[in-house]
């Protein structure tokens, strides 16, 4: 169930026909909401009562049985008297009499013990028959499971969440092959803005930013997690101290990365201790609406993450207007190396990154698809032809987050995102 947490990454089909996926498991993975591991828990609480009744049940018979054993002479003592009595009536004096009622009274409580036995023979008789439907309801469960009990089941699912983290440890890099249809997360703010979770924090870390707007903006909202910014509750507000350009703003290892209104500056703003820990002008990079992507809104400079670390896309008159991607140094914001893609800028509509490769729509409007793709491992490109489906018609942020492999976008007041498909290649011992 998606309210459990779990959901695909990607899936692709390998040469051989399998299809290979990826999945995200839940932080708590005990499937406790799971109607079969509740009725095994009920099952398994049955289970305990009928186990203290059984104690107890065995310290008062075993109680009893002591009781009886020390009243055995007496009774044999009794009946060896009453024989005699009853074969001569004369024997039986006042002071026989006597002796004979003072035994009786000896024995007189066992009557209650005898009492309980019969109790404790028909509660035997109940807790058989709990056993025996209780063993054919946990048989039918284990049947339909193929879990004994609720931690054996506990055990099997950490076993998987840890295979399968091995797995994915194993998935190399994966080229684009498909993007899924949107889901609208949220109808908020105006036309134009960015939201994002952070691509490198821990799978229990789920808070959102949210920055509406595309100038001029100081406000960063952050909520706790994905379930608090759908309801808008639960959030708390940073004020940046320079404002931001465009919409190409991104969230990494704690901290926000975005362009400085009416500069080429990018700057790194640490949320928890609210302050700039560093900026750095990209040298020759056009801003202020000089080098934007199609739908304007000082786009000039776009940061973005994938597997492999920060990435800035821009462009300079140096490169005539065309894509310039630079890998950049997180901690200093240096441009560490640059690939000019031979793509006019102001000709895209969006663009992200994912392993290494640059995807860029060729329109922002209805009808877009990703129509060009460069790869920087091999310094080449090639035109695609991967369709999505822009449902409000207005793309102004694009964003891949390799944490969770989706794309997050900003699309006419939506916020929405995709799951995209990847071909995977799959690492091995020895290769």
């Amino acid at each position: 169930s998606p309210d459990e947490g779990w959901q695909v990454y990607t899936s692709a089909q390998a040469p051989d026909g399998k299809c290979l996926c990826t999945a995200v498991i839940p932080v708590q993975g005990t499937c406790s909401r799971d109607l079969r591991s509740h009725q095994l828990r009920q099952l398994m609480e049955k289970v305990q009562n009928i186990s203290q009744s059984m104690e107890v049940l065995d310290l008062r018979t075993y109680r009893d049985l002591q009781y009886v054993r020390n009243t055995e002479s007496l009774m044999k003592g009794l009946d060896s008297r009453l024989k005699v009595a009853a074969e001569s009536q004369k024997s039986l004096n006042a002071k026989s009499f006597q002796e004979l009622k003072d035994k009786m009274t000896e024995l007189l409580p066992l009557m209650p013990v005898l009492d309980q036995y019969k109790s404790d023979t028909r509660l035997i008789v109940h807790l058989k028959e709990e056993v025996r439907n209780l063993s054919g309801s946990l048989l039918a469960i284990q049947e339909e499971m193929g879990a004994y009990d609720y931690e054996e089941l506990q055990r099997r699912v950490l076993m998987l969440e840890a295979r399968l983290h091995a797995c994915m440890q194993k998935l190399g890099c994966g080229k684009l092959t498909g993007v899924s249809n949107p889901i609208t997360i949220r109808a908020s703010g105006s036309r134009f803005g960015s939201w994002m979770t952070d691509t490198m924090t821990p799978s229990a870390d789920s808070r959102v930013w949210y920055m509406d707007g595309y100038y001029k903006g100081r406000r960063v909202l952050e909520f706790r997690t994905l379930n608090d910014f759908v309801t808008g509750q639960n959030f708390v507000q940073h004020l940046l101290p320079h404002p931001w350009a465009g919409t190409g703003h991104v969230v990494f290892n704690g901290s926000l990365y975005y362009n400085k209104y009416q500069s080429n500056i990018a700057v790194k703003y640490h949320f928890r201790s609210r302050s700039v820990l560093v900026q750095r002008s990209l040298a020759g990079a056009g801003y202020n609406n000089t080098f934007p992507y199609s739908w304007g809104g000082f786009s000039d400079i776009d940061f973005m993450v994938d597997e492999s670390g920060l990435w800035a896309v821009y462009t300079t008159n140096q490169n005539a207007g065309n894509i310039v991607v630079s890998r950049v140094d997180p901690q200093t914001l240096e441009v560490l190396h640059s690939w000019d893609t031979g793509y006019p800028k102001r000709s895209a509509g969006e663009s992200f990154m994912i392993c290494g490769t640059l995807y860029v729509t060729n329109s922002h409007l209805a009808g877009a698809k990703i129509y060009f793709a460069y790869y920087t491992n091999t310094s080449s490109y090639e035109y695609t032809d991967i369709p999505f489906h822009n449902q409000y018609s207005h793309i102004s942020m694009l964003d891949y987050n390799p944490r969770e492999r989706v794309l997050y976008t900003w699309n006419n007041g939506h916020q929405v995102i995709y799951n995209v498909t990847l071909f995977h290649v799959i690492k091995t011992s020895g290769e």
